[in-house]
């Protein structure tokens, strides 16, 4: 099971990407509202009992002082994505670089801002799910197969 923790219920359209894409392959996913700063004691509570659940991987989805996925990772042993939530003020490079900038020892996958990294999230989950279960494997390789179909059948 795939966890999907956004910072604020705004974060959704974003988000909606990801679930989007997780549903296309069946994997179950849990989705929260929970925010490192404003509710960080139930953030980590949340992400303790996780593996309890059958949690596999966090996706966490946050914008501006982006410190989600890195406190998601600071509470666990087990692989965090991070979606880099594009802001108003700065295009979501402030997300980007709290994102990405972790310390050593705790690390966290960071996708691209927006929307593309909200798919790529999705399919990264998916692709390291996709290490101990073949179907997810196979799913994912069909996917990469129709994508590269629908390429060259591009004429112009």
């Amino acid at each position: 099971m795939i966890s999907i923790i956004m910072g604020s219920q705004s974060d959704l359209e974003t988000v909606n990407e990801t679930i989007n894409t997780l549903k296309e392959f069946k994997v179950k996913v849990e989705v929260k509202v929970l925010s490192a700063h404003r509710t960080p004691k139930e953030l980590a509570a949340y992400v303790v009992n996780a593996p309890k659940k059958g949690i596999k991987v966090f996706i966490a989805a946050a914008g501006g002082a982006a410190a989600l996925a890195g406190v998601i990772a600071a509470h666990s042993t087990l692989p965090v994505i991070g979606i880099p939530i594009e802001t108003k003020s700065l295009k979501g490079i402030d997300s980007l670089l709290s994102t990405v900038q972790m310390p050593g020892g705790i690390p966290v996958a960071s996708m691209a801002i927006g929307k593309a990294g909200a798919k790529n999230a999705a399919l990264f989950a998916l692709e390291i799910l996709g290490i101990s279960d073949k179907k997810i494997s196979l799913k994912l390789m069909k996917y990469k197969q129709a994508m590269r179909a629908k390429i060259k059948k591009i004429k112009i």
